[in-house]
C-alpha cells in the first residue's frame, strides 16, 4: 500500500502529490471474454483470438477499454487507503481517454495522483488522476480523472 489515509484531514494534505502505483496485473482471455459476456461487447478484436491475430492492427486480442477502466477500484485500493470516513462511493468520471490498446496477456498498472480535494455537506469530493499502463509499452493505455466522495 503505497499510501493511507486516516480521515479527510490527512488527504488534503497530499493534493498535487502522486501517490503510487499498483502491482502489475495480467490481462487474460478468460477476464476479456467474462467482461464481454457482462457487457454484450463480443467484437472480434476482443474475444477471437485467432481472428485478431490474422486481421486486427493489434497483432492479436485486446481488453476492452472499458475492461480496463473497471479496474481502477481493485487496483486503487492498492495505491491508496482511507480510514476515519463512514463510507466512499464513486461519483463519476470528469474525462477518459483510451490511448493505446492492452494486448491480452499483458501486465497493466495503475498510478494516480490527486488532483484536488473538496468539502461537500457530510464529506469531502476528490479528483483523482488515474494513469493505466502496460508494462514495455511507451503510451499509456488509459488516462482518466474519477471523481469520490467521502463521507464523515
Amino acid at each position: 500500500m503505497a499510501t493511507h489515509f486516516d480521515g479527510i484531514e490527512s488527504i488534503k494534505a497530499k493534493v498535487g502529490e502522486h501517490l503510487g502505483y499498483s502491482d502489475w496485473n495480467e490481462v487474460t482471455q478468460d477476464q476479456v471474454n467474462l467482461f464481454a459476456d457482462a457487457t454484450g461487447d463480443h467484437q472480434w478484436i476482443h474475444v477471437d483470438p485467432e481472428r485478431a491475430t490474422k486481421e486486427s492492427p493489434f497483432g492479436g486480442p485486446i481488453a476492452h477499454g472499458y475492461l480496463t477502466l473497471s479496474l481502477a477500484p481493485v487496483l486503487l485500493s492498492q495505491v491508496y487507503s482511507v480510514s476515519g470516513v463512514s463510507m466512499g462511493v464513486n461519483y463519476g468520471l470528469n474525462k477518459v481517454r483510451f490511448p493505446a490498446p492492452v494486448p491480452v496477456g499483458s501486465r497493466l498498472r495503475l498510478g494516480a495522483s490527486l488532483l484536488s480535494i473538496e468539502e461537500i455537506p457530510g464529506g469531502a469530493q476528490i479528483v483523482m488522476s488515474m494513469t493505466f499502463e502496460v508494462e514495455g509499452q511507451a503510451k499509456p493505455s488509459c488516462v482518466a480523472e474519477a471523481v469520490y466522495r467521502f463521507y464523515v
